[in-house]
């Protein structure tokens, strides 16, 4: 049952309509200062989850690998293209009267937010997790994120944000089903290790999200892909080898 996957994406609904509904009752201050708090708490979730990590040096080259990879591809311009042509279609299917004079930023803003809850580190991460070990703590914890995040765009986007939502849910169904199909073929390390590389990302995030360092975690994705394979093959063969 996919019960941590539908419960971020109805804290994502549940968080547009609310803040469609206070408008712009909101201060800037406090949505700055509330950034910074949900920038805390992701760092949080990533350091609870390094702590698990199996082996250090397969998780560290995975990521180093991944970013990499996802570098020289441009990951991080093409999902930000995908976002793109969400957005078009979402900006179809719900009118919002918060777009004003200025319509470029309207659009970039709403691109910027489908990016976060639909191609975020932290929920690839926590729905792969949830498909395979049944832990939804994460897409619990991420909820409670997602959920004044989504309030306080909507402040300014409208209903537009809760219909989001909705392209979540069904990407991160697609993870959490393709996990379950994946488990049968990994081993509890693997597990550890990937939960370690989804903990270095959610923690880059969280750095990201406060603005102290800006830096490319869609790029970083790609490690999350690597991580398991480079464990299994560094506990196989190359842990025997030099201890």
């Amino acid at each position: 049952m996919p019960t941590g996957v539908i419960i971020n994406a109805l804290s994502i609904a549940v968080g547009g309509v609310l803040g469609a509904v206070a408008g712009n009752r909101v201060s800037d201050d406090f949505k700055a200062k509330i950034q910074m708090i949900f920038g805390v708490c992701s760092m949080s979730m990533g350091i609870s989850s390094i702590v698990l990590m199996k082996n250090m040096p397969a998780v560290v080259f995975a990521v180093i690998i991944g970013t990499a990879l996802g570098l020289v591809v441009h990951l991080e311009d093409k999902i930000n293209k995908g976002g793109a042509a969400m957005q078009k279609v979402i900006s179809k299917a719900v009118r919002t009267d918060r777009v004003g004079g200025n319509r470029e930023e309207f659009m970039e803003t709403l691109i910027t937010v489908i990016v976060l809850f639909c191609a975020s580190g932290t929920g690839i991460y926590g729905s792969i997790v949830s498909g395979m070990s049944g832990d939804h703590s994460i897409l619990i914890a991420k909820s409670i994120l997602d959920l004044f995040t989504a309030m306080i765009f909507a402040c300014s986007l409208g209903m537009v944000v809760s219909v989001i939502a909705v392209l979540q849910l069904f990407l991160f169904l697609l993870l959490f089903l393709c996990a379950g199909l994946i488990l049968p073929l990994t081993t509890p390390e693997m597990i550890d290790d990937f939960k370690a590389c989804g903990g270095i990302l959610m923690l880059a995030t969280g750095f990201r999200m406060i603005r102290v360092k800006m830096f490319p975690t869609a790029d970083m994705i790609p490690g999350m892909v690597i991580v398991m394979p480079i464990s299994y093959l560094w506990t196989t063969y190359i842990l025997p080898l030099v201890s």
